[in-house]
């Protein structure tokens, strides 16, 4: 006879992070301000003697409007900052983020956020001036019929964030037999598995690149060729090698420490202005990128 449990199944394979990281989701949907225009790609095939639709010719409705090119531009900076400061999990979206980096994260977010929708209402603010002035800068091209009404388009910006608790891979609720609920389990665990360890390799990787480009300036023969980032870039994916180090891995504080040890007193001006020092300090990131499993 099956029968049911909806007790906890103990997780033995799998390290717990529950408490260490939690997962974020952004969603920034910003509109692209871009029209399809079926007439002027018909003329392009027909001027150009083509025998097939060749392309698309799609218009900016806002060509060169500083209101709304700067939202477009602000959506991308915040997309890059919530990814510098996460980690990957799932294929839907979901990042890792670790619980000491988390309330600096929400008050950056929470600023950005109020940001964009402020630049989202200057802009809406302004939308049927800019409509008219599109209609100058646009010339024939221009079609009111492309331009939504100021509530339709408010609906097309937005900008959300979440946060999840992220659950051990162990902990099932679930009033089913127990056979199948240790099948769920095991798929599970897998999958958390498999997005523990995706997680982990991208605080070495971004580490790597760092390093890897440092190499490869402190190699040129100018001494200008690189910018302050060459080393502020190094010096702060140390300090967020430490924070991503979510299962305390040794291998992964040893690293941090070795680049700590390295960076030492090394400022982007010494590195211009001392030959030695570019070799010495070349030398040390060479050896760092040897010596561990980037």
């Amino acid at each position: 006879m099956e029968t049911t449990s909806n007790c906890i199944l103990p997780n033995t394979s799998v390290p717990s992070i529950s408490s260490s990281a939690m997962l974020v989701e952004l969603n920034i949907s910003v509109w692209t301000g871009r029209k399809f225009d079926k007439g002027v790609s018909k003329e392009i095939d027909t001027a150009k003697q083509t025998t097939t639709r060749a392309g698309n010719y799609s218009k900016k409705l806002f060509a060169d409007e500083p209101k709304f090119d700067v939202i477009q531009k602000f959506a991308g900076n915040a997309r890059t900052f919530h990814y510098h400061a996460t980690m990957p999990w799932s294929d839907s979206g979901l990042r890792l983020i670790p619980t000491s980096l988390y309330f600096n994260y929400v008050k950056e977010m929470s600023g950005m956020a109020n940001e964009f929708n402020n630049l989202v209402d200057d802009f809406l603010g302004d939308y049927h001036v800019l409509v008219n002035r599109a209609r100058q800068k646009l010339g024939s091209l221009f079609s009111a019929d492309d331009y939504p009404d100021v509530s339709v388009v408010r609906d097309k910006f937005r900008f959300r964030f979440c946060e999840i608790p992220l659950p051990d891979a162990g902990d099932f609720r679930l009033d089913i037999n127990n056979d199948a609920q240790q099948v769920i389990k095991e798929r599970y665990e897998e999958h958390y598995k498999k997005c523990l360890e995706q997680a982990m390799r991208e605080p070495w990787e971004r580490m790597h690149d760092a390093l890897k480009n440092m190499s490869t300036k402190l190699a040129g023969n100018d001494k200008q060729i690189f910018r302050n980032t060459l080393v502020t870039n190094v010096v702060e994916m140390c300090d967020l090698l430490d924070k991503f180090n979510i299962t305390n891995d040794p291998e992964m504080r040893r690293a941090k420490q070795k680049i700590e040890d390295a960076m030492l007193g090394v400022t982007p001006d010494a590195l211009r202005e001392d030959d030695e020092l570019r070799h010495d300090v070349k030398g040390k990131v060479d050896a760092l990128l040897n010596e561990f499993n980037w």
